[in-house]
């Protein structure tokens, strides 16, 4: 296994690390077994979130005796001070330690959703609080729009940030440069385009030879999965037959494939068209349905409010066919 520092926060990370949301496909028997290899695989860096079921809990079982081997990291949706310290309380009830090495607000949206992360009685308040306790030690961000992020990183406050990255989706480069030359720790997500990608080893050797990018964060629900990911370290670097087929897997993906760029919106019906694609994504490729169900069902609008207007298609950077995309997400959801 290979390491770097994780921006400013000075952790010294793996740079494969373990993704925690396919975690809650796992009972506690195979989340234990799974863990303890990635240890011995020497990966010491774990992300995982409130909104992941019981992935914190099943990671909590399974690290007595071992906690001071990993860092880790988890997040809250949650945008209000006192809701933010409700989560944090459950997080380290559920992760069964009594300090977190990073915490993260999760998912933040749109510049409206910052604001309120940042504002008097937000939930970056009860972040500070509880990192002068000592209990967290550093304060991250994660989303997938670039505009949040690229405010964020104009606030000394966040330590690392973390955002989709994958041969599909590199408009986070850029970012990445700029995150890095404020010394911030930038943590790769979606390292497999949500398991779009299917040659995992070449995907990974792709973002690892991003010297801007502390680490990656595929996520992991067996043996092999893990096995195959830390190879991708051995191997490196990219061969340039491997970086051809990667390039080709890509292109031929990038034409049913959402970046999740946010150019589409708004749309006149309220559907939030990336995200719905993106809960599609965790249904078809993570087999996570129930998980996906709930998030979708918990949308204002959905993919069958569509209208057909084809608007969302005028501003697609991309030209993707967003009506027939959004016609596959009211298949797959019922509606």
């Amino acid at each position: 296994m290979k390491y770097s520092i994780l921006g400013k926060t000075g952790l010294k990370v793996s740079k494969i690390s373990l993704g925690g949301i396919p975690l809650q496909q796992l009972n506690q028997e195979d989340a234990n077994k799974l863990i303890e290899k990635a240890l011995e695989c020497g990966i010491n860096f774990i992300d995982t979130a409130r909104g992941y079921t019981i992935s914190e809990s099943l990671i909590g079982e399974a690290l007595p005796g071992k906690r001071q081997q990993v860092f880790l990291a988890t997040k809250s949706m949650t945008r209000d001070k006192e809701g933010f310290k409700r989560d944090i309380e459950i997080s380290l009830n559920n992760l069964k330690t009594d300090y977190i090495d990073l915490y993260q607000f999760h998912n933040i949206p749109n510049l409206q959703e910052f604001e309120k992360v940042m504002a008097k009685g937000g939930a970056l308040e009860a972040m500070l609080e509880y990192k002068d306790k000592g209990i967290i030690n550093n304060i991250g961000i994660t989303g997938h729009y670039l505009e949040v992020l690229e405010k964020a990183i104009e606030y000394d406050v966040f330590d690392t940030i973390q955002y989709p990255y994958n041969a599909v989706e590199t408009q986070g480069s850029e970012l990445f440069i700029k995150a890095h030359e404020k010394n911030l720790g930038v943590i790769a997500m979606k390292p497999l385009a949500g398991g779009a990608i299917s040659n995992t080893k070449a995907a990974l050797k792709f973002i690892l030879q991003n010297q801007n990018i502390s680490c990656a964060i595929p996520g992991m629900c067996s043996i092999e999965q893990l096995t195959d990911n830390v190879k991708a370290i051995d191997e490196m670097p990219l061969s340039k037959e491997e970086m051809e087929a990667l390039s080709k897997e890509a292109s031929e993906l990038g034409e049913h494939f959402c970046r999740r760029c946010g150019y589409c919106k708004p749309c006149p019906k309220g559907i939030d068209i990336p995200s719905v694609f993106v809960l599609e994504g965790y249904w078809n490729r993570y087999n996570l349905m129930e998980w996906a169900k709930d998030r979708y069902d918990s949308q204002t609008s959905k993919a069958g409010d569509c209208e057909k207007c084809g608007l969302c298609e005028t501003k697609c950077p991309y030209n993707l066919p967003i009506r027939d995309m959004l016609e596959s997400v009211k298949d797959t959801f019922g509606y």
